[in-house]
């Protein structure tokens, strides 16, 4: 992000987001990026959108024998807030977080999602 200060452009890390690992399956986060590459935007910024939808809905129906078994790590950069409500969320739900991530996936709209100029707006301070 950019803040414009007395007329000049800084660039400065985002103090609302930070660093999230988790396990999500092969098979989606595939599929993710690819749907990230369809719309000009980032896999995290997709999880997001759909979480908020499955956070706003308060209902999720995961069936934990079903879990992928081709799970690798995930790293990226969260909003704190929807971190924050997703792990209320998942702890409420007695889930898992990748559990709900996972379920969020079906749930997500391209078109609500931030687009890959998010991350350089300019912020006027």
């Amino acid at each position: 992000m950019w803040k414009n200060i007395n007329g000049k452009l800084i660039h400065t890390t985002d103090s609302s987001r930070i660093n999230f690992r988790t396990n999500i399956s092969m098979k989606i986060l595939d599929r993710l990026e690819q749907l990230a590459a369809e719309n000009d935007t980032y896999v995290n910024y997709l999880l997001e959108q759909g979480l908020q939808t499955v956070i706003n809905n308060d209902f999720i129906d995961y069936n934990k024998i079903f879990r992928p078994k081709d799970r690798v790590q995930f790293q990226s950069t969260f909003d704190k807030e929807v971190l924050k409500q997703l792990r209320l969320f998942a702890e409420k739900k007695n889930y898992y977080m990748n559990d709900v991530l996972e379920y969020a996936v079906d749930f997500i709209d391209p078109q609500k999602a931030y687009n890959r100029q998010h991350r350089n707006r300019i912020k006027r301070v």
